[in-house]
């Protein structure tokens, strides 16, 4: 019986292409492949009964959880090799879909920082809780994001989508590294009315989701550093959510020192804590989902902004910024949001948020 063809470079550089240029399409088509029960509010995002509750939670109700046992590094997962893996010319083989995509066709933003992996979610319920232990950015792009290359190299060649069979439900927890994202549509509260700003996300300078619209700000749910102090001191869904609003929406840098984040004296945390204390700034939770493509996982959030103290803080000028390019403000309405969830190539996550977000609509504006 003949060996099977070793997938080349060139191959995989082809593959991945695709990949790049039909994402929308490929999540969509991915997302038919389950039942219309598990798809959250009619998008391709995929959830479950516990990850949805009944009305919106407000953020700081949400009891998290840190467990430390975990190794410190690697996925934890074990059959990388089941990636579609190119050979090198040497006669090697990657051994990881991220090396692969190091060396191939490296986004500019690539980095294996520590994350908190989620273990557990429970949003359902009168004690809304996550669990999390230690994790890396790289171990959701060695499952996730190979799994959607499988997906598409399926589109393109018949190959068997291997990776995603033994991955089975993306919503299973235990079956593979899920690294959290923290998905937040902005809302510039005025009066009874309301605008929002999407990012488009630029492909030559992120490795998820390159070419499509999603809402802003978001950001994997992670340390602002490796050293250990920024483990616990950064375990805050609140305190992530400060960094991606400095960054995304003021166009600040990422990079905050050699010590910890010091929160209590950071002008625009003091601010924005405030604000939250005294209602200028409301903050939501609506649910969880998985993108079908890339088993991205996202708890959607919502932030309800004073429009005196949004001006004050951030522009509503579209600008580039370092993941690719903020777009022009949009009315909050529904004729606004079915065009964006019906015409527009909006990440899965984003698209389950705006509806979401104008079912509750009453809740989060008249609060």
């Amino acid at each position: 019986m003949p060996a099977a063809r070793v997938l080349t470079e060139d191959d995989w550089r082809r593959e991945r292409a695709y990949l790049q240029e039909h994402r929308y399409d490929l999540a969509v088509e991915a997302g038919g492949e389950y039942p219309a029960d598990r798809r959250m509010t009619g998008t391709p995002l995929l959830t479950l009964p516990a990850w949805q509750p009944g009305k919106p939670i407000p953020l700081q109700d949400i009891a998290l959880e840190l467990t430390l046992s975990a190794p410190a590094g690697g996925s934890g997962w074990g059959p990388l090799d089941l990636a579609p893996l190119p050979g090198r010319p040497d006669g090697t083989r990657y051994p990881r879909y991220s090396e692969a995509l190091r060396a191939l066709t490296a986004p500019a933003v690539f980095e294996n920082r520590a994350t908190y992996r989620l273990t557990e979610a429970e949003l359902a319920s009168d004690a809304p809780r996550l669990a999390f232990t230690r994790g890396h950015y790289f171990d959701a792009v060695d499952t996730g994001e190979a799994a959607a290359h499988e997906f598409a190299a399926a589109r393109l060649g018949g190959r068997p989508a291997i990776l995603r069979t033994l991955l089975a439900d993306p919503c299973d927890l235990r079956r593979r590294p899920t690294n959290l994202a923290i998905s937040t549509l902005t809302l510039r509260r005025d009066g009874d009315r309301a605008s929002f700003m999407l990012h488009w996300r630029d492909p030559a300078k992120v490795g998820h989701a390159g070419g499509m619209y999603q809402v802003i700000p978001v950001g994997v749910f992670q340390p602002s550093g490796p050293e250990p102090w920024h483990e616990r001191r950064d375990f805050s869904l609140w305190r992530c959510m400060l960094r991606e609003f400095d960054e995304e929406l003021r166009g600040r840098s990422e990079e905050y020192g050699a010590g910890p984040v010091d929160y209590d004296s950071w002008p625009f945390a003091r601010q924005m804590t405030a604000a939250l204390d005294q209602g200028q700034v409301q903050v939501w939770c609506l649910g969880l989902g998985v993108d079908p493509l890339t088993y991205a996982t996202d708890l959607l959030t919502v932030a309800v902004v004073d429009s005196r103290l949004f001006d004050e803080l951030f522009s509503l000028a579209p600008r580039p910024n370092a993941e690719g390019q903020v777009l022009a403000a949009r009315e909050f309405a529904a004729h606004v949001i079915d065009r964006l969830v019906h015409r527009e190539p909006l990440q899965a996550a984003g698209a389950a948020l705006l509806r979401l977000a104008w079912h509750h609509r009453d809740t989060l504006l008249d609060s």
